[in-house]
């Protein structure tokens, strides 16, 4: 895996590495030169080894890989995201690509698999030409978050909305900032970095609602935000899964979303959470003022999202999904 510091399917590589790890599969995580996740790892009882992972320039990571798997002897490689997939050779083993977006498909040309984290890259990936046979579809798990604390350190005098992700404009902030001058009481929390960071400040005080706008920065609590939120606002305009969407379900916390790919996928709209039309800054806040007036509807989406986080997005039904994979593609 040669991914980001920080980031959705990084951090789920390592949920899954350390979970298969647990269920008793033979692992051996090879990610990008990064202490803090090679820490982890084997905090977790791993043995991760890292590599530098660069640019086509990069000429000594690929066999410095293919070493690594000659005497591992794998039965199967998967290899996370495009730049890992560039570098990973073929050989005695089945070698599967892992997508969690609608990646460069060139990058993925040897490989004798392709898994996607949504049915909608699934689909993707067979109208590109791939066979049913060939493409998988598994989905992400997130942590339990049903008994973590509320975070206490989110003062508010009313409803509490709660944004998370990187500040870019993919995120779609800026809907959830323009939706606020609709919601006199409501204030909103985003917790994340990036480079949108000074707009997205020049557009809360342009929009007249800065003192109802709180930039938390990079956390690593998210469960504990959002046990304290009212509601999680996901504004994005491109997202091709939505860890955060299972996360609030996960933490018992109402959902409302715009009409991305992923969060459109997951959500049953008027049934575990409410989906509205992406771009449009007015139907984001008539949906969130929908549900802050109306207690009973946000009980019964936090019960029902619940209960697919336990059924279908929870560590063991998607661990047992990823092991009888593993096991129906190995050499």
């Amino acid at each position: 895996m040669a991914g980001a510091v920080n980031g959705g399917a990084e951090l789920f590589f390592e949920r899954l590495c350390l979970a298969l790890h647990q269920a008793g599969e033979a692992m051996l995580p090879v990610i990008r030169t990064d202490p803090a996740r090679a820490a982890r790892l084997c905090q977790g009882g791993l043995a991760p080894a890292q590599l530098s992972f660069g640019t086509a320039l990069d000429l000594l990571t690929r066999p410095r890989l293919a070493r690594l798997l000659r005497n591992f002897a794998p039965r199967v490689v998967v290899a996370w995201m495009n730049r890992a997939n560039q570098h990973t050779p073929r050989g005695d083993w089945t070698l599967v690509g892992r997508l969690g977006g609608y990646y460069d498909l060139r990058y993925y040309r040897r490989c004798d698999h392709l898994v996607g984290n949504t049915r909608g890259i699934v689909a993707w990936l067979r109208g590109q030409g791939w066979a049913e046979a060939r493409t998988h579809y598994l989905p992400n798990f997130v942590a339990d978050f049903a008994a973590t604390p509320p975070a206490t350190d989110l003062p508010h005098a009313g409803p509490l909305l709660l944004g998370l992700g990187r500040l870019h404009t993919d995120k779609g902030f800026d809907l959830a900032i323009r939706a606020l001058p609709r919601l006199p009481r409501a204030v909103l929390a985003i917790a994340g970095e990036g480079p949108e960071l000074a707009a997205l400040q020049a557009l809360a005080r342009r929009e007249g609602v800065a003192d109802r706008v709180n930039f938390l920065g990079w956390r690593h609590d998210a469960g504990a935000l959002l046990r304290a939120a009212d509601l999680f606002v996901c504004s994005s305009r491109v997202e091709p899964l939505g860890n955060m969407v299972i996360e609030a379900w996960s933490a018992g916390c109402p959902v409302v979303a715009a009409a991305a790919a992923g969060p459109a996928e997951l959500l049953r709209d008027a049934a575990d959470g409410t989906v509205v039309p992406g771009e449009d800054a007015a139907a984001l806040a008539e949906g969130i003022a929908a549900l802050l007036g109306d207690p009973a509807r946000r009980a019964a989406f936090a019960l029902a999202g619940r209960e697919r986080f336990e059924s279908e997005f929870a560590a063991a039904p998607v661990v047992a999904r990823w092991r009888a994979f593993l096991a129906g593609v190995a050499v």
